[in-house]
C-alpha cells in the first residue's frame, strides 16, 4: 500500500466505527491487514457507545475491524510511533486524532 493510500483510508477513521470484512475488502485493505485485525465484538449496553449499530440497526455480535486498530496499523506502516500515541491517548477518538496529527506535523 503506497502513502497516498494509507492516508487515504485513515482519513475515513474516526476511532468509533468496525469495518464489516465487505467494506474492507472494497477499500482494498491488504488481505494480510484483514487477517491480522479481524475479529469478533459484542455489543455492551450500558451505554450506546458501547453498542454496535450495523445499518442503524442494533447487532449483539459483529466480526470486522476496529477502524483504532486500522489507524494504528496506518500509522505503523508510515512510521508513526504508534505506541507512544496509543499510551498517552485516553480514547479509540483521540488516538486516530493524534496518528493524524503525528503525520501532518512530521512527528515519525
Amino acid at each position: 500500500m503506497n502513502r497516498s493510500q494509507a492516508l487515504k483510508l485513515l482519513s475515513e477513521c474516526n476511532g468509533d466505527d468496525i469495518w464489516s470484512l465487505e467494506y474492507c475488502r472494497q477499500r482494498h485493505i491488504p488481505e494480510a491487514w484483514i487477517d491480522e485485525l479481524l475479529d469478533a465484538y459484542e455489543s455492551g449496553f450500558s451505554s450506546d457507545s458501547q453498542t454496535i449499530y450495523y445499518r442503524n440497526e442494533i447487532v449483539n455480535q459483529f466480526e470486522g475491524i476496529r477502524d483504532v486498530d486500522l489507524a494504528c496499523r496506518i500509522g505503523q506502516l508510515l512510521k508513526v510511533n504508534v505506541a507512544r500515541i496509543v499510551s498517552q491517548q485516553p480514547t479509540r477518538t483521540a488516538i486516530v486524532r493524534e496518528i493524524r496529527e503525528a503525520l501532518e506535523d512530521g512527528e515519525l
